[in-house]
């Protein structure tokens, strides 16, 4: 009987695989890029405010517009990075020198003080910035 001679060591027949199979594991990495990317995007920027009920509304988002907003505090944010009124007043004017006719949408805390509304209205007016629009929403 003659002896057969392997090529392969014997050591390797009995020995685990010693590649790591990562494919699934990038699968799944994949996915949950995925899902993070859309939950990141979908959130809807700006501060959360309790708007105030009007019979109708109209929606006033438009490219290129500024949010200014005033929390129940009457802490006031202009696209979601909180300003003091002349902070506000610098910010706009540099708006202005760039797009003169850009949209500005005010939302205001049903429970904020009405002089706070009116500082920030009375801002925009010194200003000349025309297209200003007050956020409500539906009532239930």
């Amino acid at each position: 009987m003659a002896s057969v001679n392997r090529s392969v060591d014997d050591d390797d027949i009995d020995s685990p695989v010693n590649d790591l199979n990562i494919t699934p594991l990038v699968d799944v990495l994949m996915v949950v890029l995925v899902m993070f990317i859309l939950t990141a995007t979908a959130q809807v920027s700006g501060i959360r405010v309790d708007l105030p009920k009007a019979s109708s509304t109209v929606s006033l988002v438009q490219p290129k517009s500024k949010a200014i907003s005033v929390n129940d505090n009457g802490q006031v944010f202009l696209d979601a990075y909180p300003v003091t009124l002349p902070e506000l007043e610098d910010r706009l004017r540099t708006e202005k020198a760039l797009n003169p006719d850009f949209p500005v949408i005010l939302r205001g805390d049903s429970l904020v003080q009405y002089q706070k509304v009116v500082e920030v209205l009375d801002l925009l007016r010194r200003l000349e910035l025309t297209q200003v629009g007050l956020v409500t929403g539906k009532p239930n």
